[in-house]
């Protein structure tokens, strides 16, 4: 009878030494895979890295000068086979928001394999809108009215017939409002036909002969050519014997001569007056001759008034007098106190803009420290406003009011990036008390979506590593410490109606304008979030109260913004 009680107390401890190991094991199988899945979500991809240089021509202006002509024509009879792994990545005639279905559900599942959520603009915004029909007709004109403002003829596509004996420049032909060109020059060219030298002629003429109008027919008794504007007029600058041009100043000219060369050497001479004002625009040009037609286009427009920053002649980079920190504080002065000793340990003569919507504003004084006093909780974004409008200096570096400088938030490196790269932005990393560093890169596409509006896509990740800075990328957001061309963030701004809350908002409406980089070498500190309820003081609790409490609110705005303001109709993301 003892030994069987041994013998079940030996198996009793067997089993539970046996439960205790698969605990382990399974414990360690499901640390290891999400180990593994957070290395390959983390470590750099192993695309090649693109060159961000700033450079001018190369193989696209070798590629504009060869006329290349790819025109497709009938030959509907002729039998095709569609090639399935290339039509899928072709944009499609409308767009879909899907979420990914969820198959299985295990712990960090969503951490190992991230799942695309979607959510529907018109269905969250309209179904809580009084008047959803009026809503959808207002933001319907109010898209019409946008496509009109930013319609440029010159975006027009325009396809030239395969042997056309017609010669035309096919791209780069500007005029300023209201001035005058000889086809293709420039309006801001030094060439004055009655000014220039016998070699300034014989070299424009050249220029002209190579890329401007002419006709190249082999037959014919009488060669004749018409060009038609809507904006500008026709004329010729000089004339040759034995052409007979009728229409000069005036939008339909003709050019007829029984002499093929002759009436090419005049075609070198045709000027181009832009008659109708405006800032921006392009005028299409009808050019023609019998039975053949072209079109191409003359941008019409100033030029871009370029927005320079004297730092002063320096061999390393100044960065007092290339950068100005901005930040906006509500609420939390003893983190802005922390984010300024910081600052002023590394960086002592660097610009402080601070942008302020306390109720009760505390004085924020020093050297160097520039602080501006809102309304009583204006918001986020209008503080972001305030504080970049005031920055003088050609790059501007936000950081969050609970930020604080280390040894690792290198400035000059940052610098370096948007001295010799063509990025308009760069971003750094953020590293928690934790020890764990996020860098919060994004990619964002927007797809046409027809009537009912387009549809957003976010996706965690970045598009390529930067040529010659191994630990940077390029994405389409980052994390919420970045630099950025002074110039280039005022553009965009920020949407102050978003006051308690956002970040994608400012990227998304940067989308196409902001050329954005991702660094994660560079780190800037976070301060604790974690406060026990009963530590917490009252203006610790009064933050939160704005901060989280009014949610409802702030999520019908951002359901607002983005279905009326951005016209998404629905996003998706991970």
């Amino acid at each position: 009878m003892c030994d069987w009680n041994m013998l079940r107390h030996k198996a009793k401890k067997r089993k539970e030494a046996m439960r205790t190991n698969f605990k382990k094991y399974l414990g360690l199988i499901l640390l290891g895979g999400l180990l593994i899945a957070l290395f390959l979500a983390w470590s750099p991809r192993t695309t090649s890295a693109v060159d961000l240089w700033p450079r001018q021509g190369g193989l696209l202006k070798k590629l504009i000068k060869e006329k290349v002509q790819d025109t497709i024509g009938g030959h509907h009879d002729i039998a095709y086979h569609i090639k399935e792994d290339m039509a899928r990545h072709l944009a499609q005639n409308t767009c879909m928001c899907l979420a990914d279905e969820e198959s299985f559900r295990l712990p960090f599942s969503n951490l190992l394999f991230p799942r695309v959520r979607a959510h529907k603009f018109d269905q969250a915004f309209l179904s809580s809108h009084p008047a959803p029909e009026d809503v959808k007709l207002l933001r319907a004109k109010e898209y019409n009215s946008f496509q009109k403002r930013s319609y440029n003829p010159a975006d027009q596509l325009i396809l030239a017939d395969a042997n056309s004996p017609l010669q035309y420049p096919t791209q780069g032909v500007e005029v300023r409002p209201l001035k005058t060109i000889i086809i293709p020059g420039k309006s801001r060219s030094r060439l004055k036909l009655h000014m220039i030298s016998k070699f300034e002629h014989y070299v424009v003429s050249l220029f002209i002969f190579f890329l401007g109008l002419g006709l190249k027919e082999e037959t014919g008794s009488n060669h004749r050519v018409y060009l038609t504007a809507t904006l500008g007029t026709f004329d010729v600058a000089a004339t040759v014997d034995e052409v007979s041009v009728k229409g000069g100043g005036e939008k339909h000219i003709i050019l007829s001569s029984s002499h093929l060369s002759a009436l090419n050497r005049q075609l070198q001479f045709v000027t181009y007056t832009n008659v109708v004002f405006h800032p921006k625009t392009a005028d299409t040009v009808h050019f023609a001759t019998e039975g053949h037609e072209s079109f191409f286009t003359i941008k019409v427009g100033h030029g871009i008034v370029p927005t320079l920053y004297n730092a002063g002649h320096q061999k390393e980079y100044n960065i007092s007098a290339l950068v100005t920190i901005a930040t906006k504080t509500f609420l939390r002065y003893d983190k802005l106190k922390h984010l300024i000793d910081s600052i002023r340990e590394y960086y002592p003569t660097v610009t402080i803009v601070i942008a302020d919507d306390n109720e009760h504003p505390q004085p924020v004084t020093g050297p160097h420290i520039d602080h501006y006093i809102m309304p009583y909780g204006k918001g986020w974004f209008a503080g972001r406003n305030l504080a970049v409008s005031q920055v003088t200096t050609k790059y501007v570096l936000w950081v969050d009011d609970d930020f604080f400088f280390t040894t690792n938030t290198k400035l000059e490196q940052m610098v370096d990036i948007l001295e010799k790269t063509t990025l308009d932005l760069v971003g750094g990393a953020v590293r928690e008390v934790t020890g764990y560093t996020a860098t919060y890169r994004h990619t964002i596409s927007v797809e046409e979506g027809g009537d009912e509006g387009d549809c957003l896509h976010i996706r965690n990740g970045y598009h390529h590593v930067i040529e010659g800075y191994p630990n940077c990328v390029v994405a389409d957001a980052v994390i919420n410490f970045f630099m950025g061309r002074t110039d280039k963030v005022k553009q965009v701004g920020f949407n102050p109606r978003l006051a308690r809350q956002g970040h994608l908002e400012f990227f998304i409406d940067g989308l196409g304008t902001l050329h954005i980089g991702s660094c994660s070498d560079i780190i800037v500190n976070h301060a604790s979030k974690i406060k026990l309820p009963w530590s917490k003081t009252e203006s610790q609790k009064t933050y939160d109260k704005f901060r989280y409490s009014s949610f409802s609110n702030v999520n019908t705005v951002f359901q607002e913004v983005f279905y009326f303001r951005n016209r998404f109709k629905c996003q998706t993301s991970q």
